[in-house]
């Protein structure tokens, strides 16, 4: 196992401007502290647990790329029916039992808003910045593993 912190971006696209905008936070977070990152997209929020559990499992089968932690970028917008609700709930659900189960470092950026301009305002470098929360929530879990010796010191 490396000693050089990689983290891996797990981006849902399915509102692309507001992808953008959690994922420039991120970075930005990222590369303030020097830890370096690969980034991959999926349709929307529901693949992002997926997304990750493909990750952990590639990192215990072999010998490639090793993420110190995760970072999950995405936006749900409540609508007109229950789709949002379970959207919200099972991929939430799903990345806590990932994050459990497997000791992950996760840093949940995953928007759940009422409207567009509640996810632009969250979602903004300059307002809310929710996607350098996640990044630092991230930062801070895998400081943590270090702690409690789970991760290279």
């Amino acid at each position: 196992m490396s000693n050089i912190s990689r983290v891996l971006i797990v981006e849902a696209r399915f509102y692309a401007d507001i992808a953008d905008s959690l994922v420039e936070g991120a970075v930005a977070e990222l590369e303030r502290v020097g830890i370096e990152y690969d980034r991959i997209s999926v349709p929307g929020v529901f693949e992002i647990p997926t997304a990750v559990h493909f990750a952990i499992r590639a990192m215990e089968l072999h010998s490639g790329t090793h993420y110190t932690g995760f970072i999950t970028l995405g936006c749900v917008i409540r609508g007109e029916t229950s789709h949002y609700d379970y959207i919200c709930e099972e991929s939430a659900r799903a990345l806590m039992d990932l994050s459990v189960q497997s000791s992950i470092a996760l840093g949940y950026g995953i928007l759940t808003v009422e409207n567009m301009e509640q996810a632009k305002v969250r979602a903004s470098i300059d307002k809310k910045n929710k996607g350098g929360d996640a990044a630092n929530a991230c930062l801070c879990m895998m400081d943590l593993k270090k702690t409690f010796r789970l991760a290279p010191q």
